[in-house]
């Protein structure tokens, strides 16, 4: 059950980190540290994986803020 929460909280996650329409990038990537932060603090993931879920939304936020400065 634990899994399958995990499973559904990372995918929910990936889908949030795809999305380039509904939120400017700095509110993607607020969001994005507030759903790994929960997961973390629900036990679903492990503090390293906590760490890189940040470093994706960092490299997101950065990539983004390149492309929109072009």
């Amino acid at each position: 059950m634990l899994n399958q929460q995990k499973e559904a909280s990372l995918a929910a996650w990936r889908e949030l980190a795809a999305q380039q329409d509904d939120l400017d990038p700095e509110q993607r990537y607020d969001a994005l540290l507030k759903a790994a932060d929960a997961m973390e603090e629900k036990g679903l993931i492990s503090s390293a994986e906590w760490r890189q879920l940040v470093r994706d939304a960092g490299n997101l936020f950065t990539h983004n803020e390149e492309h929109s400065h072009s």
